[in-house]
C-alpha cells in the first residue's frame, strides 16, 4: 500500500508537523501583500506545464553525467537562463517528492540548503517557505536567502512540486535575497518500471548581487547534478 499513488492532497495532512512554523500573520503586516493562493497556484502550475511541453530543439545541453542531463535556454522572465534537469531516480514518486517539497526531509539531504522555515501554510498543499543556501564556488557566490510560495499537485500519474519567490519585505542583512522565477519538479513513474521515477526539473534562479553571469551558470549546472546524486543517496538510506 505504501507504494500506491495517493492524491497529493490526501497524502500530506501531517506534512508540516515537524517544521518550525512562524505564524507571521499575527506578528506583523508581512502577509498583506500575499496574492490569492489558489490563483497563484494555478498560474504557477500552468507555467510549469508550458515549460514541460517545450520542444527539444529549444534546449541546449549545459552538462551531462551518466544518469542526469542538464539543458538550458534563455529565460523569458529575467536575463539569465531557464535550466532543465532530467534523470531517473530509483524510488517511487511519493518518496521522491516528499524529499523535494518543503519539509523536514529536505534539510536532511540537500547539501546546498542551510535552513528552512514554513512561514505560512494554506489548504491544498500550498505554503510560504523561507530558506537559506550555502556559499558556492569558493564563496564567489555568498549565502542566499529565498522566500518562496510552494505548491504540490497531482500531475498525470505522478506529482508536480513547484514554486516562485515572493517579494517579502523582511530581510536579513547576512544574506543576499535571491529570487526564483517559476520553477518546479515533475515526477512520474517510469512506464516499464513503476518503482522508479523520471524526475524533470525546471529552475530559473536570479541570485542577484554582483556575480558574473558565467559563474552563476556554472554553479547552476553543477548544483543540479549534485541535487540528483544527493537525493538518490538519501532515498537509498530512507
Amino acid at each position: 500500500a505504501a507504494h500506491s499513488m495517493v492524491s497529493a492532497t490526501a497524502y500530506t495532512s501531517n506534512h508540516f508537523k515537524n517544521i518550525n512554523i512562524e505564524n507571521v500573520t499575527k506578528t506583523g503586516k508581512q502577509m498583506e501583500d500575499l496574492p490569492d493562493a489558489a490563483v497563484l497556484a494555478t498560474r504557477l502550475k500552468n507555467t510549469l506545464i508550458q515549460y514541460h511541453s517545450l520542444e527539444d530543439d529549444k534546449w541546449r545541453v549545459a552538462k551531462k553525467m551518466k544518469d542526469v542531463t542538464i539543458w538550458r535556454k534563455p529565460s523569458e522572465e529575467f536575463n539569465g537562463y531557464l535550466f532543465k534537469a532530467q534523470g531517473v531516480i530509483d524510488d517511487v514518486v511519493n518518496s521522491v517528492i516528499d524529499h523535494i517539497r518543503p519539509g523536514p526531509c529536505r534539510l536532511d539531504w540537500d547539501s546546498l540548503m542551510t535552513s528552512l522555515d514554513i512561514l505560512e501554510y494554506f489548504e491544498e498543499n500550498c505554503c510560504v517557505m523561507r530558506y537559506t543556501t550555502a556559499g558556492q564556488l569558493w564563496n564567489i557566490i555568498s549565502p542566499r536567502e529565498f522566500v518562496d510560495f510552494s505548491y504540490t499537485v497531482d500531475y498525470k500519474e505522478g506529482l508536480l512540486s513547484c514554486g516562485i519567490s515572493l517579494d517579502w519585505s523582511e530581510k536579513r542583512s547576512e544574506f543576499v535575497r535571491g529570487y526564483n522565477h517559476p520553477c518546479g519538479w515533475f515526477c512520474v513513474p517510469l512506464k516499464d518500471s513503476p518503482n522508479r521515477s523520471l524526475l524533470t526539473g525546471y529552475i530559473q534562479t536570479d541570485l542577484r548581487g554582483m556575480i558574473p553571469q558565467s559563474a552563476v551558470d556554472t554553479a547552476m549546472a553543477s548544483t543540479l547534478i549534485n541535487f540528483y546524486g544527493d537525493l538518490q543517496k538519501a532515498l537509498q538510506k530512507a
